[in-house]
């Protein structure tokens, strides 16, 4: 069990993140269209890699918990 517990919390995680990161971008690229001198599609790249490294760090610690309740049942 732990092993499969494992590759499901790093397989959520990562997936959780990509989700994260794509809405980032999508709402970041309007707002580089909207307004081109104050933003540059490389702070939107930026940040983008700024997200996913903050929503990994949160969801490899939340989503762990989560996922070991739901096997349990």
């Amino acid at each position: 069990m732990k092993k499969s517990l494992g590759y499901w919390s790093v397989l959520a995680s990562a997936v959780t993140s990509l989700i994260i990161v794509v809405v980032f971008y999508i709402l970041g690229m309007q707002k580089v269209s909207g307004s081109p001198g104050i933003y540059t599609t490389v702070d939107v790249y930026g940040g983008a890699v700024y997200v996913f490294i903050l929503s990994m760090i949160i969801s490899a610690s939340v989503l762990p918990g989560i996922i070991e309740k739901r096997m349990k049942k």
